[in-house]
Order: structure tokens, then sequence, then C-alpha cells
């Protein structure tokens, strides 16, 4: 055998090798419940934040679209609330005639329990204000936190409390 028969060889082990050893890598990363907790931890996040958008944005042209979108983003205690209030809110929202916009700003996922099937989300939210005419509009800025549970038709937002922002604290110099 020659040297350069010899280097052949030795770089098609070498690389035999690699292919294997990166397989069963990848072998191990897909079985790995690792990666499976991150990729429902991202769709909590994502499906949550799209929930809390389309809570918190309004259009008073379409408030039977909105009434049914709502009672679709929502499970659990949240979901039989927002049946029991139906009526009176789609009452309110045509008297003040005012439209919102909620915007999702940052979210985190802050506890997930997949055999249990439920979630913690928090949101900043950015909803802006547009009265019925004539009014400037104005923009408000929420934080909530939200529990979510897995249903068959996905995740879904079972509970959202306002989280209040804390006063800084005074120092004197």
């Amino acid at each position: 055998m020659t040297l350069r028969h010899t280097a052949r060889w030795a770089v098609l082990i070498a690389a035999a090798l690699f292919c294997a050893l990166a397989a069963r890598s990848y072998a191990q990363a897909r079985a790995d419940d690792t990666v499976a907790h991150a990729r429902a931890r991202d769709t909590v996040r994502s499906v949550g934040g799209q929930e809390i958008t389309r809570l918190n944005s309004v259009d008073t042209q379409h408030i039977d679209d909105w009434l049914r979108q709502r009672l679709d983003a929502t499970a659990g205690p949240l979901h039989d609330q927002m049946q029991r209030t139906t009526d009176a809110d789609r009452t309110a929202l045509q008297q003040s005639g005012a439209s919102a916009r909620g915007t999702v700003t940052d979210s985190a996922v802050t506890a997930l329990d997949l055999r249990a099937g439920t979630a913690k989300l928090i949101a900043t939210v950015e909803v802006q204000v547009t009265p019925k005419a004539g009014g400037a509009p104005s923009t408000d800025r929420k934080r909530f936190e939200a529990g979510l549970e897995r249903t068959p038709s996905g995740w879904r937002i079972t509970t959202l409390s306002a989280v209040p922002v804390a006063a800084a604290p005074v120092t004197q110099g």
C-alpha cells in the first residue's frame, strides 16, 4: 500500500465515523424530552401571545366576530365568564363605540407542565384605543399573567389577570 492509498482509507474511515456519530447525536436529540419541552414552550408563547392580542383588540364595526373570537381563544373559567357576559359586553361596546388594538410587545412562559397540559405566560401589551368619533387615540400599556390549558383544539387561555406595575421606591439623599 502506498502512502496516498493509506491516507485515502484514513479519510474514508474518519468520514464514516463522523457520519455515524452525527447520526447518533441527531437521533438522541430528536428523542430528547428537552427538545419536546422547548417546542411546547415556543408554541405556548406564540399561541398565548396571539390570544392575548385577540382579547385586547376589538373593532366596534365587527363586535359579534370579536365576541366569537374571544370565546374561541379561551377555555375553562375564563370561557365560562365570557359566555355569561357576552350580551352585556356587546351592549357596552356598542354604546361606547371605541375600538382597541392590542399588541403583545414581549412575553415569556413562566411555567409549563406538559403532563398536566397547563402553562403560565406573562406578557406586556400595548393597547391603542380609538374613541367613537372626534377623539384622539390613546395608548395604554398593560401587563398580564395568563393561565393556559391544552385542549383538543390547542392551547387556550383559562385565566387572565392584570399584573400591577410596582411603584419605584423613593430614595432620599
